[in-house]
């Protein structure tokens, strides 16, 4: 897939990031695939996937505003980078391509 390689829970992770726009933090993130995707998540896994994705120049992050809420500490909010929406394309893409690539035949279940 190129040099946008990224993993299956990072594509998740991202396509998350994506849905939930200005309000994708790292609580929201993990409660909103646990909702849509009935998956759990980590909080280990999430900030690992997280601070990977950004690593990589997929996702950004920026700190909020402080609130007494959570006691003075700040969320951290990502969005996704043009870079990140770029291995996205990718990976739709190379599923696409795929899923196209399959013979009618192949999903018809009447075997002997």
């Amino acid at each position: 897939m190129g040099k946008h390689s990224i993993g299956e829970f990072e594509e998740v992770v991202m396509l998350t990031v994506a849905v939930l726009y200005e309000n994708a933090y790292g609580i929201s993130i993990k409660d909103e695939i646990e909702n849509r995707l009935k998956r759990k998540v980590s909080v280990g896994a999430m900030r690992t996937a997280l601070n990977r994705l950004e690593k990589k120049g997929f996702l950004k992050s920026q700190f909020g505003e402080t609130t007494a809420v959570r006691g003075g500490k700040r969320k951290r909010y990502y969005l996704v980078t043009p870079e990140g929406k770029s291995a996205l394309d990718q990976v739709k893409d190379a599923r696409d391509q795929l899923w196209e690539a399959i013979p009618s035949v192949a999903f018809d279940f009447k075997f002997g």
